[in-house]
């Protein structure tokens, strides 16, 4: 506990609750998660960089997502890990935890700019395919990008600032593996009221504003597919839209339930749950949900270890 008139200038993440054993199998775990992230996600930006074949808009923006899914896990993994491999020694410092709670915010917010912009090309591609080349072009597709990460990370400088205003006086104990703002503003004496209000009004805004041109796409997507006479052609249009889709509601529906609520301050059982689906698990499926449902992009990882069989044979 600390000194009323003090803020902490160092916070202990408290992890997970039970035994050594418990946190040694859940460090097996989530150590397998988070090197098969590293692994998928680093292969699919290998390809989508080398295949002529994925040098499309739909891959550039997979290739970008895939970046920002190895630098969300990387954020908080890490420390997770080694809160879970040695206990006790799970220790930030307050700066460490402003940059950790920046980065994961900024990287997030980013991620949900480039799905909305993966799904107007699906919606460009789908129901406007013959001006699909001139409407995407990689000029569009790299300012498209580079809006994202600036906006991603320009739109989180004021939430992150706010949050660490407050005076972290109550204890230095977070009840999380990472500098949860929600738990931070538990440890705070000042009134926080108004504060997570705004946060709440710009989470609606960033999460729902970035899931409308995906709900609009898919409304427009889905119409044009149900237009298409023959079921082989209604299969291939959907197929193209599929991964991301699927995505889409994993990614969204985490988040909307962790982020956009009045009261920022829920149970830590509950944040906890809600951050591993997503700085945990939906890094660790991306890999498969766009390898597995995508033709194009199964045929050049066949081709690629093919090639690396070929080079060690040699």
């Amino acid at each position: 506990m600390m000194d009323n008139l003090s803020s902490a200038t160092e916070f202990c993440l408290l992890g997970f609750p039970g035994s050594q054993e418990l946190h040694y199998i859940l460090f097996a775990i989530f150590f397998f998660f988070y090197s098969v992230t590293l692994l998928g996600n680093m292969v699919i930006i290998i390809i989508v960089c080398v295949d002529k074949r994925l040098q499309s808009p739909m891959y550039f923006f997979l290739g970008n997502l895939s970046l920002l899914e190895i630098l969300v896990t990387t954020t908080i993994v890490p420390l997770m890990l080694w809160g879970l491999l040695l206990p006790g020694k799970q220790t930030i410092s307050l700066n460490g935890c402003i940059a950790q709670l920046f980065l994961y915010l900024s990287l997030g917010t980013t991620e949900f700019a480039v799905l909305g912009a993966m799904a107007v090309d699906r919606y460009v591609a789908v129901c406007n395919p013959l001006r699909y080349s001139v409407i995407m072009n990689s000029h569009t597709c790299i300012w498209v990008v580079m809006v994202s990460w600036m906006f991603g990370f320009l739109s989180e400088i004021w939430p992150v600032y706010a949050t660490f205003q407050f005076t972290f006086c109550k204890s230095n104990l977070l009840d999380h593996f990472y500098c949860d703002r929600g738990q931070l503003l538990k440890l705070s004496c000042n009134e926080t009221f108004l504060t997570e209000f705004i946060l709440f009004i710009m989470a609606v805004f960033i999460i729902v504003g970035s899931l409308v041109p995906t709900i609009v796409s898919y409304t427009y997507i889905i119409s044009t597919i149900l237009k298409i006479p023959s079921a082989s052609g209604r299969k291939k249009a959907f197929s193209t839209c599929a991964s991301h889709f699927t995505f889409v509601v994993i990614g969204y529906g985490t988040c909307l339930f962790l982020y956009v609520k009045p009261k920022q301050t829920q149970a830590a059982e509950y944040n906890r749950v809600a951050s591993l689906l997503v700085s945990v698990v939906t890094p660790f499926l991306n890999p498969f949900i766009f390898t597995l449902r995508n033709d194009k992009v199964k045929e050049a990882l066949r081709d690629g270890v093919k090639r690396c069989c070929l080079l060690l044979g040699d």
